[in-house]
């Protein structure tokens, strides 16, 4: 699968009043944005997981740290098992 880069121009302040560090800053703002896109329910928990660059673990864990509440329904089972297909076991 190709990905592609999205570059966005934030400014200083905004990162500061978002208490996210430029250093940190495309790794933080990847991960709210998968938080957000979880929260709103466009994207699945596994596809979440995967564009926030964390493991089911630490995503469950930012997000429960957020009051997201983690609805794992039938699309999550499905989008997670067709991933596990993917693996050779």
């Amino acid at each position: 699968m190709n990905n592609i880069t999205v570059n966005i121009e934030v400014p200083e302040d905004i990162l500061l009043a978002a208490n996210i560090s430029a250093n940190n800053a495309p790794a933080d703002i990847k991960k709210l944005i998968a938080l957000y896109l979880f929260k709103e329910r466009i994207l699945s928990f596994g596809k979440s997981c995967e564009l926030s660059g964390m493991d089911k673990w630490d995503f469950m864990e930012l997000a429960g740290s957020k009051n997201i509440s983690l609805n794992y329904d039938i699309e999550d089972y499905n989008d997670d098992l067709a991933s596990l297909q993917g693996i050779a076991l």
